[in-house]
């Protein structure tokens, strides 16, 4: 379903950013909490949008430090 699955990612970007600003990661597993109270459904959708932001995140942080430090290399003098 489209809109449960546009609701649960934006509520997913909402919570990182949420989690960001506060230095605190719990804050994503509490909304998840909360949702599962009330729908199981919308919950497993919220997590599959976590794990997916979460890895792209990590991912496109490896890619970032693999490019600079190519970047590095190859404006370092012999």
């Amino acid at each position: 379903m489209a809109v449960l699955d546009d609701l649960a990612d934006a509520l997913a970007r909402d919570a990182i950013a949420a989690a960001d600003e506060l230095g605190d990661e719990a804050i994503i597993r509490q909304v998840g909490d909360q949702l599962g109270a009330s729908s199981s459904t919308m919950q497993e959708a919220y997590l599959t949008s976590i794990r997916i932001r979460l890895a792209e995140q990590r991912a496109r942080k490896f890619l970032e430090t693999q490019l600079s430090g190519t970047e590095l290399s190859e404006t370092t003098p012999d």
